[in-house]
């Protein structure tokens, strides 16, 4: 059967799972037979966002964007990771060139389809106000007139303190929240966008998370964006029982109401 497409429905909500190619998914997700070379098609007609893995481990460029573009529809958006060339440093102060050649490398064809840049950092990265400052220093804040959206993953729990939460704020920098076992939970309530990363997917759940732990996600993200200050909220089930992944974003999707391929 064919996927539902996008309806023209203004949302704030983008909910989805990390990449499109996975193995044990053309088993529990993608019809049978169908070609790999339409996965990110189909995938994309399922859910409303994907966050790229891919670009955290090579350089793409501007034609790739394009053709992601091409493949999606209407509403659909990308969250890129960012090149652990400039996160995965001793230094966080000398990651410039790095950081220039991924915004200069055509990730604006992607158009209204671009969602946040994920800085994804080394679990043994800790707090150091001063350079990781100097690295918020050089995040641009827009590439060829489109603003961009920067989401911060740490990792380190020297991080879960209201000085980092400051220093994001001042740089207009969003910290990922992240629901581990490992790694700290930083939200900051003032944020002008939210980024989560449910982690704890249960192989023995259908859908990943149990019903309760779904509902309860769900709140959260009418909570935020509804009332008087309404924001968008990125939120993708990442790790932990990948092969449940686009079955719990499929679940939570349907919890809020978005039928599929709505965005």
């Amino acid at each position: 059967m064919e996927p539902t497409a996008h309806p023209s429905q203004p949302t704030r909500i983008r909910i989805g799972i990390g990449g499109w190619t996975y193995e044990p998914w053309r088993s529990h997700f993608y019809p049978p037979g169908l070609p790999h070379s339409q996965e990110l098609h189909y995938a994309s007609r399922q859910l409303t966002s994907i966050e790229v893995n891919g670009t955290f481990y090579s350089t793409f460029k501007h034609a790739t964007f394009a053709r992601w573009h091409s493949e999606t529809p209407d509403g659909f958006m990308f969250s890129l990771k960012a090149p652990r060339y400039a996160t995965h440093r001793r230094v966080l102060a000398e990651a410039g060139d790095s950081i220039r050649r991924f915004v200069d490398s055509g990730i604006t064809a992607l158009g209204d389809k671009l969602g946040p840049i994920v800085w994804q950092f080394m679990p043994t990265k800790a707090f150091d106000a001063t350079d990781f400052e100097a690295f918020l220093a050089l995040l641009p804040r827009t590439v060829d007139g489109r603003t961009l959206r920067h989401a911060l993953d740490v990792r380190h729990a020297s991080f879960a303190t209201p000085a980092f939460i400051a220093l994001a704020r001042r740089y207009g920098c969003v910290p990922v929240c992240s629901d581990s076992d490992t790694f700290p939970a930083i939200a900051d309530a003032e944020a002008e966008f939210a980024y989560l990363r449910l982690m704890r997917g249960q192989a023995e759940v259908p859908t990943g998370y149990p019903a309760d732990a779904l509902a309860a996600w769900a709140q959260g993200v009418r909570s935020w964006t509804g009332g008087e200050r309404p924001r968008d909220v990125f939120v993708y089930f990442i790790n932990g029982a990948k092969e449940r992944a686009p079955a719990g974003a499929m679940a939570l999707l349907a919890e809020l109401g978005i039928g599929p391929g709505q965005g």
